[in-house]
């Protein structure tokens, strides 16, 4: 039997321990040893809750340089320098937590997701690397804002990380990218909702999304009148850094549709997952009902409509259970997979405009106007059915488990 860690980046919410953990239990449950380390409030509730061992990283040092801010993310080279990668110091301290707590545990296989101190740690100490992805992040494609024809002065960290590299005898890169491809990298998603060119050295593996065994809804959900339409809102993290504003704040996504839902004859069931509800919007309106955390796959099949903030793991969430939705991407990656999945004809998107100080807005009325579309226009459901008969055609957790085991076996 095999020893597996399985990194993510250290962000507090549920998007990639969502996609992590369902794996991590196939493999436990085939007798491996399995353990995460992601420090976070909301990732360790839902690590705990599925059973599985987290441990904890030591103190991080906390980054001094840091780009000019901006709700436009271009690439995961530019994400990195947001997160403080650029910072030398941070970067090495980072790095040698991680290294220290690989040593520490003693992986066979390091199984990583969007933590690029995982992918550092493997390279440095020679262990094998699984890496989970999403297309965007693979270095054929051209990033997170393929749309667009990008700036020539996106922020980096590639020097300061090659510099890391080379003290550890490996070869420099030429964009973060590169350290996201593993020895075996797995593509979460279809390649319809993920394309990667086709000489990539991939595997998609489907949706992986996670619901607790025998997770019930509140018994609330169920009184619910079955004649009038259903509306999940789930809003994922409002505020990271309260009082600072982040770009990847979904605390727009929550005001928008409080404005929007208010006097509109459907039921909304408003979810957060596992944060607290900001004070300014404790009071509700009367149609809607407030759970801090749902079973996520079940509520999207109770539902006529999702509301969300663009997360892959959300984007894949409506499709795989027939459920059109209304995305509101709240940065660069939510938006590429809102324009993927409406590309589709399974959901249709509202985009945050900024001011002069980047602060990001929502039209209420065009929020309004989406929700009644989609959710009196058929095909959007037609489509999100028939996407979601595609994507259950792949492997998933158990497919990708068994992909991860066999590589753990031959290396």
């Amino acid at each position: 039997m095999s020893r597996f860690l399985f990194t993510t980046l250290f962000s507090d919410d549920l998007g990639l321990p969502t996609r992590t953990v369902p794996i991590a239990r196939e493999l436990a449950k085939r007798g491996h040893e399995v353990a995460f380390c992601n420090p976070e409030a909301a990732p360790k509730k839902l690590i705990a809750e599925a059973g599985l061992h987290n441990l904890e990283p030591g103190p991080r040092p906390i980054p001094t340089v840091l780009p000019p801010f901006t709700q436009q993310i271009w690439n995961m080279d530019h994400f990195w320098a947001a997160y403080g990668y650029q910072d030398e110091g941070f970067l090495r301290g980072d790095c040698e937590g991680m290294m220290a707590l690989v040593a520490d545990y003693g992986p066979d296989v390091i199984v990583d997701s969007w933590n690029l101190n995982g992918c550092l740690a493997a390279r440095a100490l020679r262990k094998p690397l699984v890496s989970i992805i999403q297309a965007d992040m693979h270095p054929n494609n051209p990033g997170l804002i393929w749309w667009k024809e990008p700036p020539k002065d996106i922020p980096t960290p590639v020097p300061v990380i090659n510099r890391v590299l080379a003290d550890y005898g490996l070869q420099p890169i030429g964009k973060t990218e590169e350290l996201h491809v593993g020895d075996l990298t797995l593509v979460v998603g279809t390649p319809e909702t993920d394309p990667v060119p086709g000489e990539a050295d991939v595997v998609h593996i489907g949706p992986i999304l996670w619901q607790k065994p025998g997770a019930k809804l509140p018994d609330w959900v169920g009184a619910l009148d079955p004649k009038e339409p259903v509306v999940w809102v789930y809003t994922g993290n409002p505020r990271y850094f309260a009082p600072a504003v982040t770009w990847g704040d979904s605390i727009i996504v929550l005001y928008a549709c409080i404005e929007a839902l208010a006097d509109e004859d459907v039921q909304v069931v408003l979810t957060t997952g596992h944060h607290d509800l900001p004070v300014e919007a404790a009071s509700l309106p009367a149609n809607f009902h407030y759970e801090s955390y749902i079973p996520g796959i079940a509520m999207a099949e109770r539902s006529d409509l999702l509301i969300h903030h663009g997360g892959h793991g959300a984007s894949l969430t409506g499709p795989y259970t027939g459920t059109p939705a209304v995305i509101i991407p709240t940065f660069s990656e939510r938006e590429s997979n809102a324009r993927r999945i409406a590309a589709l004809g399974a959901a249709d998107f509202v985009v945050p405009t900024e001011d002069e100080s980047a602060e990001k807005h929502v039209s209420v009325e065009e929020v309004r106007a989406k929700v009644r579309q989609v959710l009196s226009d058929p095909s959007f459901a037609t489509n999100a059915r028939r996407l979601g008969e595609k994507m259950r055609r792949y492997g998933g957790a158990s497919g990708a488990a068994r992909l991860i085991e066999d590589f753990a076996a031959r290396v």
